[in-house]
């Protein structure tokens, strides 16, 4: 699934009053306009309630040549303009939210005083056309293109993250329109400090006489969002605001812009600036799901008190736009006002990055695993606990942290060289897999996990409970496409009790009755536990009179408290997860064990989880296999929040190799998961220790539904080449791990444990 971003903002019109007479701008003011600090400071107030994580600052140009504004600014103890907006930006990273400033052009000595309490800054281009200052800009002095683009190359000089664009429908030409791409394009090239380029069509405003653009933008956006907060399905075309005005006309010195423009502009800024962004704003154009089809990546700020600039055209909120990607099949993530790339001391002063770390780290690119910053540990480190764990010794948290922490490309070949011998001498040559089939039952769920996109609430509309009918249809199915096992989990549903989880295993061996039951979370069975007050001994004799088989490991995610709080306070704590399990593996049941990882988690977490992990394996020896599971977070309230993007392929094989390696000797089968990684990611991690492929699975809904990109089944024949391409045998298990169905690799084989003991059955 493929990702568009926007910037959960507020915004604040610092000061309207402007030295330039924009013909299109309905925004700007000659009369004095600025803000006062107590309104500031309520405004900011608000922005917090609003849960903004961007605060806009917008202004004329060069307020301070008012000179009542510049009284003003004095009487309050500043000297010039540019120390209000300094002033403005303190108090909002003291509220832990991100300054970006769009106050025109301003000098370089300006644009370093902002640096400092700024995470990005902005200055539209709008066009290189010298023409249109004797047209639309005529008595705009810093609208002229050579003055931006000097500021736009100071900012690149002084390393400042920052959002240009142009605007379209002007009275420029078409040629003009891609030479202004092609002058951000030279300076991308030389300074690389360009985040994004908006594409901004011109449409024409009524003018604001005796009224506050921000009042009236504040309102219109107010009603639209509470109108799509409380309508399913509202189409985006339409205003659902009634605030926007009838079409205007256009003045004599616009031109028209088609979509087809619009579309031709998107492809040409990805043309000359590839791995920039590119803004579309969802508010001034019906076709803005076109112009995200057709390449572009942003809606920009979807502010939660409107435009300023074009306040009779509120932005969709991010519901009614993330209801309408979805239907494209994309996803809708939040981003900080500075991207990703620029997020380090080398572009951000250390007051911005610190609010960034304490509050926002998650919106920091991944080193190792989850936060950015790295512990301080040596870099021997690393190589000892290799070593260590190539022979199957127990690693120290330190150790175990360290690998997940490793960057180093020598190093983490090391440890998939390691995690690849250990996993020869423990599983052999031979990559396994099952045929099964999932059956998620219901996915009414009560839990509201951030990292899930399967639970629903009873009401929405994509919530389900499957029929007996139809669930017995499924096993019917699995069982003719050869399956031997099946796997069944649901959400929590507050209305199902112990005997319905006996029910579906009742009718499941009523209609097959030599399929293997591998069913029911740890999660699922606390909650058979409370409703029926059972201990957890009886529940499980219950169960296994039912016809359960054995349990899966899954509802561990990390197995540290702490980060359980952060992404799911309502799921079982670690302790009670080890209790269901070990409770699991007494009553003779035995299970898998799994990690989802690749969200919010820091390596030393993940040390702790599998610290948990080979614990309780030395107690209770019931586990058959880990799992590690890669988070997927387009549809999933984390994901769209926190700013995470998918962990790359790179890190997923690094984390499996380690996961090998700090398990050692105490699980046999590290299995990878084709639905997270793809089917030629798990092929390629049967070099990195893993030597099982998991299922056919037949239908996957779990990932699926958080936006996984991989299929939801594959045939016997998928996994056999899988296995053959990566130079392994193949063999088809049941889910104790007995070999059914041998598939030699078709140039021979080396003496393979697995192979003897099908040898000897």
């Amino acid at each position: 699934m493929r990702r568009v971003t926007f910037s959960r903002n507020y915004t604040i019109s610092l000061s309207r009053s402007c030295q330039c007479y924009c013909k299109y701008c309905a925004f700007a003011t000659h009369q004095a306009h600025i803000h006062p600090p107590d309104e500031v400071e309520r405004m900011l107030d608000e922005a917090v309630r609003r849960r903004a994580k961007e605060l806009l600052f917008l202004t004329g140009e060069r307020p301070e040549v008012n000179p009542i504004v510049q009284a003003q600014l004095e009487s309050w103890g500043h000297r010039d303009f540019t120390d209000y907006v300094v002033w403005a930006c303190e108090r909002a990273l003291e509220r832990g939210i991100l300054p970006h400033t769009n106050v025109g052009v301003v000098s370089a000595g300006d644009i370093a005083r902002l640096r400092q309490v700024t995470a990005s800054q902005g200055l539209m281009l709008e066009s290189v056309s010298e023409r249109l200052m004797e047209t639309v800009h005529a008595g705009s002095p810093t609208k002229h293109p050579a003055v931006r683009i000097e500021m736009i190359e100071e900012a690149g000089r002084q390393k400042v993250p920052f959002t240009s664009g142009i605007l379209v429908g002007i009275g420029e030409t078409r040629a003009e329109r891609r030479a202004s791409l092609e002058a951000l394009a030279r300076i991308q090239e030389r300074y690389g400090h360009i985040q994004e380029v908006i594409i901004q069509n011109f449409v024409p405003h009524p003018r604001y006489y005796g009224q506050e653009p921000a009042e009236i933008a504040a309102a219109a956006s107010d009603r639209r969002w509470e109108r799509a907060s409380a309508v399913t399905g509202i189409a985006l075309d339409e205003d659902p605001s009634e605030d926007q005005q009838e079409s205007l006309p256009l003045p004599s010195w616009a031109c028209p812009i088609e979509r087809s423009d619009l579309v031709a502009l998107v492809a040409q800024t990805a043309e000359l600036m590839p791995g920039v962004g590119i803004q579309v704003p969802p508010n001034l154009s019906e076709w803005w799901p076109e112009l995200i089809e057709a390449g572009a990546t942003d809606l920009g700020g979807l502010s939660a008190n409107g435009d300023h600039i074009s306040p009779e055209h509120p932005f969709p909120s991010p519901v009614e736009a993330r209801r309408e990607l979805l239907e494209r099949d994309i996803a809708l993530s939040e981003r900080l006002c500075v991207y990703p790339q620029f997020i380090d001391r080398e572009w951000l002063d250390p007051a911005v990055l610190d609010v960034i770390v304490g509050r926002f780290w998650s919106f920091i690119p991944r080193l190792g695993s989850g936060k950015v910053t790295r512990e301080d540990l040596d870099p021997g480190i690393a190589i000892e606990a290799i070593a260590k764990g190539r022979e199957g010794e127990r690693l120290t948290e330190d150790e175990l942290t360290a690998l997940f922490a490793e960057t180093r490309p020598d190093v983490i070949e090391e440890m998939r060289l390691a995690a690849d011998a250990l996993r020869f001498e423990l599983a052999g040559d031979t990559a396994t897999f099952v045929v099964n089939r999932n059956v998620n039952f219901t996915n009414i769920c009560n839990v509201g996990c951030a990292f899930c996109g399967f639970g629903q609430s009873k009401r929405s509309p994509a919530a389900y409970e499957v029929s007996e009918e139809d669930f017995a249809a499924r096993v019917r199915e699995a069982v003719e496409f050869g399956a031997t096992e099946i796997c069944m989990q649901g959400g929590i549903h507050p209305e199902i009790g112990i005997e319905d989880y006996g029910k579906w295993l009742r009718l499941a061996k009523e209609t097959a009755p030599g399929i293997h039951l591998h069913a029911y979370s740890p999660m699922e069975i606390d909650h058979m536990a409370t409703v029926s007050g059972l201990p957890l001994d009886e529940v499980f004799a219950y169960l296994i009179e039912c016809g359960l088989g054995s349990t899966p490991g899954t509802a561990a995610e990390v197995l540290d408290d702490g980060v359980r709080q952060r992404i799911s306070p309502n799921k079982l704590p670690v302790a009670r997860w080890i209790e269901v399990i070990e409770a699991s593996h007494a009553a003779g049941l035995r299970s898998t064990s799994t990690v989802m990882f690749g969200h919010i988690e820091e390596p030393r977490e993940l040390a702790r989880h599998i610290d948990v992990v080979r614990s309780l394996q030395a107690r209770t020896g019931g586990i058959t296999e880990f799992v590690p599971l890669s988070f997927i977070p387009y549809d999933t309230l984390l994901g769209r929040t926190h700013g995470i993007e998918e962990i790359s392929i790179e890190e997923n094989l690094k984390h499996t190799a380690a996961f090998r390696l700090g398990l050692g000797r105490s699980i046999h089968n590290l299995q990878a998961s084709w639905v997270k990684m793809g089917l030629d990611g798990a092929t390629e991690a049967l070099r990195w220790g893993v030597n099982d492929l998991g299922g056919t699975l037949m239908e996957e809904n779990i990932s699926r539904m958080a936006g996984s990109r991989h299929g939801v089944r594959l045939e016997v024949d998928e996994l056999v080449d899988a296995a053959h391409r990566a130079g392994r045998h193949a063999a088809q298990r049941d889910t104790s791990y007995r070999i059914l169905d041998f598939h030699p690799h078709p140039n021979g084989y080396r003496e393979d444990p697995v192979a003897s003991h099908l040898a000897a059955v």
